[in-house]
């Protein structure tokens, strides 16, 4: 301890300020022996709810209050807060969400990947249903499951394409093999809470007529359209467009506000999206509702 009172050495960074603040507390079990015969320890991680006359008190995950007298801390650091529960699904979870947004696609597993394709377009071939999910395990070596990949849309006369995340070591494989990104082919993964995205919106007139077909839902108004699709509790939101002449006059929020409120009434709790990470506008809409990015994917094709 310090002649103030505050811990020393890397407990330095503890003390009356990181109150309020989430913090992991190395601490001596004063009276207990640890296996090497010196004093016991243990960590704590919780909020720190008070520091002061010697001692500090920490909430932990599960509620309980724990007092410790700041002579007992030798080490500690405030660490950022922990992700919310929906942040915190694996890339694989996330992206399962998607399938509802679009009926009518032959979806064939191969093991943890998915095949996907429109057995008949309607105008252009979209890169999220006219590829194959690989993400995660195919349940085979990557040799094989590339074959089966590229006989799968060699079947249907579709050139084979994947998704793939940016980073990852099957994307690396890909890559490797000589497969080729699709121009404008990057795209990230937007979510967040629908109740905040509704807050943060809560001055924007909310615009348009909702149509709904099973899970899916569909907002129109003069100018701007927007859909989405309901999974559980999920929402995606898909294919916001605005005409020209009416951009930057907020009606693009104000058909996402009306869908989101619309899919609220359904008990949606979350809300994703997918935005071409050079769309700066419709980030910048998106991060005033509150969402944030939780990973970004890319399509990739064969080179044959």
């Amino acid at each position: 301890m310090t002649k103030s009172g505050q811990p020393s050495g890397q407990a330095a960074s503890l003390g009356p300020h990181v109150v309020g603040q989430r913090v992991v507390v190395r601490r001596v079990l004063p009276g207990e022996t640890g296996p090497s015969g010196g004093p016991a320890m243990t960590d704590l991680l919780g909020i720190c709810e008070s520091w002061s006359d010697g001692i500090a008190v920490i909430r932990t995950e599960d509620g309980t209050r724990v007092e410790i007298a700041t002579a007992d801390i030798v080490s500690g650091k405030p660490v950022p807060p922990r992700p919310p529960v929906r942040a915190r699904i694996s890339t694989r979870e996330a992206e399962s969400h998607a399938a509802v947004l679009w009926a009518g696609v032959d979806r064939e597993p191969l093991g943890e990947w998915e095949l996907r394709s429109v057995p008949v377009p309607h105008g252009r071939l979209l890169k999220r249903t006219n590829s194959c999910l690989a993400i995660g395990d195919p349940g085979s070596a990557f040799t094989e499951a590339v074959d089966s990949v590229r006989t799968w849309y060699a079947d249907r006369e579709r050139p084979a394409q994947v998704q793939v995340e940016v980073g990852s070591e099957i994307e690396q494989a890909f890559l490797d093999s000589g497969w080729q990104p699709l121009p404008d082919g990057e795209a990230a993964f937007w979510m967040g809470s629908v109740s905040r995205a509704l807050r943060s919106s809560s001055d924007a007139a909310a615009l348009g007529e909702v149509s709904v077909d099973g899970p899916r839902l569909v907002v129109r108004t003069a100018g701007a359209v927007v859909r989405g699709g309901i999974d559980g509790d999920w929402v995606g939101v898909h294919g916001l467009h605005v005409d020209p002449e009416l951009r930057r006059q907020g009606l693009g929020l104000a058909v996402v506000r009306t869908l989101l409120d619309a899919a609220a009434e359904r008990g949606a709790l979350t809300v994703w999206l997918h935005v071409e990470t050079a769309n700066e506008p419709a980030q910048q809409l998106y991060e005033s509702l509150g969402l944030t990015e939780h990973h970004r994917c890319r399509y990739l094709r064969s080179p044959s």
